[in-house]
């Protein structure tokens, strides 16, 4: 059996938030929307298929977990969630929160602009919100950094 590695694409765009049981939790390193991957730390794995029932179950408490989460903390319009893995093969679900304002609206993000890379400062903010949230079954990760 193969070691789970994280997708080189993947590490290039996400800053690594946290945990949870089965899902790695990176925040992309867009400013321009709170978008976020849950990558399920399972080798091997391109679609929610190749899981097996319990991992599938997981994924998907995880995933709601997170996404009332993310909407509560960042106040959003609409939340988008998305496991498409077209470029990237990796199985990763995409949690992107939405504002009628924001930069792509209504329009899907991709392609629209350029990443726009946080600043160290509120990479600290993002982190802090996500400490006083207190997630169940989370673990954040001690200091969010792009380098």
């Amino acid at each position: 059996m193969s070691k789970f590695e994280l997708h080189p694409d993947l590490q290039r765009d996400g800053v690594h938030l946290g945990n949870f049981q089965l899902c790695r939790v990176l925040l992309i390193n867009d400013s321009n929307y709170p978008w976020f991957v849950l990558i399920p730390e399972i080798p091997d794995t391109s679609d929610t298929i190749d899981l097996s029932l319990a991992e599938h179950e997981q994924l998907w408490s995880e995933s709601r977990t997170f996404s009332l989460a993310i909407m509560e903390l960042f106040n959003g319009d609409k939340l988008n969630v998305a496991a498409l893995g077209n470029v990237t093969p990796q199985l990763h679900i995409h949690h992107i929160v939405r504002y009628q304002s924001d930069p792509a609206w209504p329009a899907p993000i991709w392609g629209k602009h350029p990443l726009a890379p946080y600043s160290e400062s509120a990479l600290k903010e993002i982190h802090n919100l996500f400490a006083a949230a207190k997630l169940d079954n989370f673990s954040l990760e001690v200091e969010l950094s792009t380098s």
